[in-house]
Parts: structure tokens; C-alpha cells; sequence
């Protein structure tokens, strides 16, 4: 038994767990009110360790914003604006594909691709964006990766098929509003331009009161898990968030988790469940700071043993930063995220994280957790497995293909 169990008042819900029983709201508000964070990580990790074998992995993703124009105003972003504003931004379809084509060259895997509720453009700029983006899986048909580098199971492959994941639930209802068609028929018409996955953000806390106070005309839970049980019903798959650190209780917490973990349940169509530290900067929320790192330690461990339907727990690095999330995998988290490349939403609340992850280092993050890095992709299946010793490449200062990141970033 674990050290930290063994000493501690939590030693039931340990063995709870340990029996493959399943815990109830009661004791996951129990888990966030305790103080024995070691004996809760401790817990966190044993699910962890049990579900993934001791890997951890990280995706090599874009992020593109196509927008910042937005008709809500929701308290807690930072991100949206109207027309009025000077800082606001818009790109067009050629501008979109030139930053995906860009960043296919560094060797992505997955675009992201969110945006405001824009006010004037039309259901077909989304569809048409979909088939462009979709068909740079045509100009790389053939091609072939190069065989990983040492310390890297596996041989040359042909190129890894593009992912486009794209749109949160209240992106998809104002498509559906554009359209004027029903959920169901959007996400088909989606699907049919080249949707692969649907994000996991616009969940903030389920809790209408809550939710009311920080995202006043969004999407209701009941709204938000409707649309990703339509795209599972569909056979799609989906992330799914909780934005943490504001104004909600610990009870909001397990309620939100709750109901994530009964559309699970249902569905079985959640590869991942992403925790959002809340950023207070240029926000209109009365709370002048982020959430600490014993809350964010705490609020993974109590999500990876709570949602014992879930494979996959991520340490979103560009909200906690990197160190944090390296320690994250020791309290239940089993995954960093990607390497990004150009996020808005987060920095422009106040994350001081640096843009971008190179993969090497990544992969030393991971390594550096006592965990074996696997590249992942957009379902969180395995592409590279780094099971051998870290190559010279690893402990390299970064070079080469990060100023071409550099580079293209200085012109995003």
C-alpha cells in the first residue's frame, strides 16, 4: 500500500477503489474538501496507473482561431469581441489553409479550430472551410514519415491523415441557427465537409446559477451535452471541459462531473476530459486571481477517479504551465495536451505559458515523470511510442523546426 495511504483518513475510499467500486458524489466532494492531497493523488494515480500502464502522452496539434467576433458577451472571456473593436480579427479560407499547410510541414496531426459566434458570415465559410482543410490530406497522399528517430518504437508509415477537430457545442447550435436545420442534420453536413472530432469547450460549470454568472446567454448543460450526444449517437467523438477556479463551489464541481460521467454512461463517446483552469485577466468575473496548484493537482486527481468511465485525463500545460502539468501526471493526469502553436484564448486572459511546445520537449517533460511519452493522436491513439533511451536530439537546445515556428508565428 502507498505510503501516503496508509496514514490517511481517505483509506477506504482507497480501498473503495481499489475493489473497482464506483465512488458517489458524496465522496467526490469529500476527495475535493480534503487536505491530504498526497493521499488524493495517491489514489489518482493508482486509477492512472492501472487504466494506462505508466505512459503519457501529448498530441502535435495547431490551434487556429478564425475568429474573434462575437454577438455573446460572456463575464469570464477575454477572447470575444465586436465589430467595433480594433483588436478584433477574422481570417479568410486561404488564410486558414496557408497556416495549416504551414504547420503540416512541422509534422501536425490535428488542427483545432474554434472561433467566436461571428455575426455575419455564412453556414457555408464553415462547410467550405472544412473541405479546404480536408483536402490537404490530398496534396500528402503518398508521402511517407520518415522512420522515428532512436528511442522510438515503430517503422515508416505513410503520413499520418490530417484531423480536423473543430467547433464547440454553441459553435455547432449557431451553425444549426444559420442553417436553420435541425442539430442532427448540421453535425451530418459537418461530418460530410470533413469534420473528424468536436471540441470539448464550452462547458464552463454546468450549474445554471453559476453559469448564469459567468457565461449570461450561452448554451445551457442541457444544450451542451445534447449536442455531443447527438454527434456520438452519430458514432463521432468528442473531449469534453470543466472550467474550474472562478466563482463555482466544489459542489458545482462534482455536479459538473456528474453529469459528464452519466452522458458517458450513455454514449461511451468521450475519449477525454480536458480540466480549464480559469485566467482572470480582462474578464469582467470578480476574481483577481487563477486557481492555485493545490487546487489544480486536486481537481485532476478527484476527475481521474471520479470519472472512472473515462480513459483519458489531461493537463492542459498551456493553463497550468508545463512544470505543473509535468506534476500532474503523478496525480492522475495521463496526457499534456499538444504542442499548440498559436493560442488566443487562454493568453489572452493572462496565461503566461509560452506559445508553443517543441516535441522534444515534450517528450523530456514526460520522461522526467518516470513515464514512458507517446505521441498521440486525435483519439488518443498511439503513433510513436518513445520506450528507449532519450536521444541527443532530446537534451538539444530547440532548433531547426522551431524557428520555422518562430517564423511563423512572427507573421500569425
Amino acid at each position: 500500500m502507498n505510503f501516503f495511504i496508509e496514514r490517511s483518513e481517505l483509506r477506504e475510499l482507497y480501498d473503495k477503489v481499489v475493489a473497482g467500486e464506483r465512488i458517489s458524489e458524496v465522496d467526490a466532494l469529500r476527495l475535493f474538501e480534503s487536505k491530504d492531497l498526497n493521499a488524493v493523488g495517491a489514489i489518482a494515480d493508482f486509477v492512472n496507473q492501472r487504466r494506462n500502464s505508466g505512459r503519457a502522452s501529448y498530441i502535435i496539434n495547431r490551434y487556429i482561431n478564425y475568429s474573434n467576433y462575437c454577438i455573446l458577451s460572456c463575464q469570464f472571456c477575454s477572447f470575444a469581441r465586436k465589430k467595433r473593436d480594433q483588436d478584433g480579427f477574422e481570417l479568410s479560407i486561404d488564410e486558414i489553409v496557408q497556416k495549416a499547410r504551414e504547420a503540416l510541414a512541422l509534422g501536425i496531426t490535428e488542427l483545432h479550430v474554434v472561433g467566436g459566434l461571428h455575426p455575419s458570415l455564412p453556414f457555408s465559410y464553415y462547410t467550405d472551410m472544412l473541405k479546404a482543410l480536408s483536402s490537404l490530406n490530398d496534396e500528402m497522399a503518398g508521402r511517407a514519415v520518415a522512420c522515428p528517430p532512436s528511442g522510438a518504437q515503430g517503422t515508416a508509415r505513410p503520413t499520418q491523415r490530417l484531423q480536423l477537430k473543430c467547433f464547440t457545442a454553441i459553435e455547432v447550435l449557431h451553425l444549426a441557427w444559420l442553417a436553420k436545420k435541425s442539430v442532427e442534420q448540421t453535425l451530418i453536413e459537418l461530418k460530410e465537409a470533413g469534420l473528424d472530432s468536436l471540441t470539448g469547450g464550452g462547458a464552463e460549470i454546468f450549474r445554471k446559477e453559476v453559469r448564469s454568472a459567468i457565461a449570461r446567454g450561452k448554451e445551457s448543460a442541457e444544450e451542451y451535452l445534447d449536442v455531443h450526444r447527438a454527434w456520438h449517437r452519430m458514432g463521432g467523438r468528442s473531449t469534453c471541459t470543466m472550467l474550474y477556479g472562478h466563482v463555482e463551489s466544489l459542489a458545482d464541481r462534482v455536479d459538473h462531473l456528474r453529469q459528464l460521467r452519466a452522458l458517458q454512461d450513455e454514449t461511451r463517446g468521450f475519449v477525454g476530459f480536458v480540466p480549464l483552469p480559469y485566467h482572470p485577466e480582462n474578464n469582467d468575473i470578480p476574481v483577481n486571481t487563477p486557481p492555485t496548484g493545490f487546487d489544480a493537482l486536486r481537481t485532476i486527481a478527484v476527475s481521474r477517479i471520479y470519472l472512472d468511465n473515462f480513459d483519458h485525463i489531461t493537463a492542459y500545460w498551456v493553463g497550468m504551465g508545463l512544470k505543473l502539468a509535468q506534476v500532474a501526471l503523478n496525480y492522475g493526469a495521463d496526457d499534456l495536451h499538444g504542442t499548440i502553436i498559436e493560442e488566443h484564448i487562454f493568453h489572452m486572459a493572462g496565461a503566461k505559458s509560452p506559445q508553443l511546445q517543441t516535441e522534444a520537449e515534450m517528450v523530456k517533460a514526460i520522461r522526467e515523470t518516470g513515464r514512458t511519452p507517446v505521441q498521440r493522436g486525435t483519439f488518443y491513439e498511439p503513433i510513436k511510442v518513445w520506450d528507449g533511451a532519450p536521444t541527443a536530439a532530446e537534451t538539444e537546445p530547440p532548433s531547426g523546426k522551431s524557428k520555422v515556428l518562430e517564423d511563423n508565428l512572427a507573421t500569425a
